[in-house]
């Protein structure tokens, strides 16, 4: 669990002070009455900071600001709370459970990747800043067409579909959405102050005018049915706590496993700098990093989360101002600033503390084609496969009890490795997904789809070259 306290005595003071001046200069650029930002490192809180108009007393990291669609990430973590219990699966159509007048023939991953198809946002008035009475029922959430394209055809994000997915776990647990929040995910991480309605120190939400340094209070509206989609309030602290826990997961909560699947682009989106949106994450790839996370936007406030799992890093601002998109910038910059000025120290190296030896004499050199790759064993059995040279795809491959593995990532993510052998029982070739990868570049024996010429490789002039002496 996160260290609540502030801390920001395991920075340099020249990583601090970096920290402060992008926060600064992203609230005064931004125009934001106040903003807030800090960083999670390796599980703790190690800096915050605040700038502009906060509560009196207040320390930034304490202050509520309404977090909008961050929201949803907490919902799909509900959602894959239910898959692990065996409640759901994720290719259910979510009319198998939910009696609902829109979405019902898409999938629950579907909903979670907004790849269902569903509008956009719910019927009018404009649902954030009007009273979620108007919309007391699903019914009420979708004007006359609410499927604007077929299932799984392509990335629109939807609003009233993660209202949806809210309303399935209300079906499933037999209870408000938040309460079941409260009780699953918000008390075992220690998040008190992630609350549906603001409780003080919390910021107010502003409007800023476009051509002058003049501001419009926002409502701040109880919507009602569409809060799972972005109700939510919460401070950094909490946040970070939040952050930690999709970095390494927290078993009384969801598996480090299931955090990586979420974490895994199911469909493409057209947001800025963003390469894809999987199980209720953005993932977004940025400078040779993936950062995975969510941004949230409400009349009044703009939120971005974002982590960085092979760094142990996560980013957290926070601002009260209308459409404050720096924010997502100014996240990444804290992240990236602490990952570049103080990169993660590696684990000492140790040894394997079990190895069999059948997993053992598939390491080495393998070729798919004349394409050279090799093959590592990590910990646990799993395999790793890396090309050598330039181009080439490389995956991290899970043990199954049939002796196979599983892709976990890239192209070959979900496809199956497996060696086949002889039999004597001496390995042949490796399958993966019907690639065939051979100890010598396109080695003789009959592995090889299609065959390999009898005559095998040649010189220039097309003398044989296995010999070495150029007879034909």
């Amino acid at each position: 669990m996160i260290d609540a306290s502030y801390n920001d005595a395991g920075l340099l003071p020249a990583t601090r002070r970096a920290l402060l001046h992008r926060l600064a200069t992203g609230q005064s650029q931004g125009r934001a009455p106040s903003m807030v930002g800090a960083v999670m490192r390796e599980g703790n809180l190690v800096w915050s900071s605040g700038r502009g108009e906060l509560p009196g007393g207040a320390r930034s990291e304490d202050v509520q600001y309404r977090i909008g669609s961050i929201t949803k990430t907490f919902v799909a973590v509900l959602v894959m709370r239910l898959r692990d219990e065996g409640l759901l699966k994720l290719d259910d159509r979510l009319g198998t459970y939910l009696d609902t007048p829109a979405g019902g023939d898409a999938t629950i991953a579907q909903l979670l990747s907004h790849t269902a198809g569903l509008t956009a946002e719910a019927r009018g008035p404009w649902w954030e800043r009007t009273d979620g009475a108007l919309r007391p029922e699903l019914d009420d959430l979708f004007g006359d067409r609410p499927q604007r394209h077929a299932p799984g055809r392509l990335h629109h994000y939807s609003n009233p579909g993660y209202a949806l997915l809210g309303a399935l776990v209300e079906r499933i647990r037999g209870e408000n959405w938040y309460e079941v929040l409260r009780r699953e995910v918000l008390a075992p991480l220690g998040m008190e102050r992630t609350t549906l309605a603001p409780a003080a120190p919390h910021a107010d939400g502003w409007a800023v005018h476009p051509w002058a340094d003049v501001l419009l209070p926002e409502p701040a509206a109880d919507t009602g049915r569409m809060g799972p989609a972005g109700q939510l309030w919460s401070t950094t602290a909490d946040l970070c706590r939040f952050a930690a826990f999709l970095t390494d997961g927290d078993e009384r909560v969801l598996s480090a496993a299931t955090l990586a699947e979420m974490r895994t682009p199911e469909g493409g989106s057209q947001a800025p700098g963003q390469s894809g949106y999987g199980l209720g994450m953005q993932v977004i790839q940025l400078e040779g990093r993936t950062l995975v996370g969510h941004m949230g936007t409400m009349p009044g406030f703009v939120a971005m989360l974002l982590t960085s799992p092979q760094d142990g890093i996560a980013g957290v601002v926070l601002a009260n101002r209308t459409s404050c998109f720096e924010v997502w910038g100014v996240a990444a910059d804290l992240l990236t600033t602490v990952a570049e000025l103080e990169p993660r120290i590696p684990a000492p190296w140790s040894p394997l503390s079990e190895v069999k030896d059948e997993h053992l004499e598939l390491t080495g050199s393998w070729y798919w084609g004349a394409a050279p790759f090799t093959l590592r064993l990590c910990a646990g059995g799993a395999l790793e496969l890396s090309p050598l040279g330039s181009g080439g795809r490389a995956s991290r491959f899970r043990p199954e009890e049939d002796g196979t593995w599983t892709g976990l990532n890239d192209y070959y993510a979900g496809e199956t490795l497996t060696a086949v052998r002889t039999a004597e029982g001496a390995v042949s070739h490796l399958d993966l997904g019907t690639f065939v990868f051979t100890r010598e570049p396109y080695e003789a024996g009959g592995a090889v789809p299609g065959g390999v010429d009898a005559d095998g490789w040649r010189t220039a002039d097309g003398c044989r070259a296995a010999d070495g002496t150029g007879a034909r």
